[in-house]
């Protein structure tokens, strides 16, 4: 089983439910498997939203922070980019770049296993390093 890294963007105070219901969405669209997440990654910006902290402690999984600047080389990777996200972060995807720069820290090529996801006000993107 590959390894899979989440990234989430998402509005202030977005709860924990909302994150964790987009989560599962996607690893069962997909037919990957919880069992296979090895971290949660977002932007730095988002160090004390509590549904981010809270999922990862539910899970039992650690969250990396990112800021812009670290996320910026994954831009070319990005399936969509969102000006709306950039004005607010300097990001153009939060979720994607996040998921691949997790990814990334294993030394191999990350890859987008699930492009950007959208449940309220959540994003979501997994990758892998193939």
């Amino acid at each position: 089983m590959a390894a899979l890294y989440v990234g989430f963007g998402c509005r202030r105070g977005c709860p924990a439910a909302v994150l964790e219901t987009l989560l599962h969405r996607a690893l069962a669209d997909n037919g990957l498997k919880l069992a296979a997440l090895r971290g949660i990654a977002s932007i730095d910006l988002k160090a004390q939203e509590p549904g981010l902290r809270q999922l990862a402690e539910q899970l039992g999984l650690p969250l990396t922070l990112y800021s812009a600047q670290q996320l910026h080389p994954f831009l070319p990777l990005l399936s969509y980019r969102s000006e709306m996200a950039f004005n607010a972060t300097g990001c153009w995807g939060v979720a994607e770049s996040a998921a691949l720069a997790l990814a990334d820290e294993g030394q191999r090529s990350p890859i987008l296993t699930v492009t950007r996801q959208v449940l309220g006000d959540a994003t979501l993107a997994l990758a892998s390093n193939g």
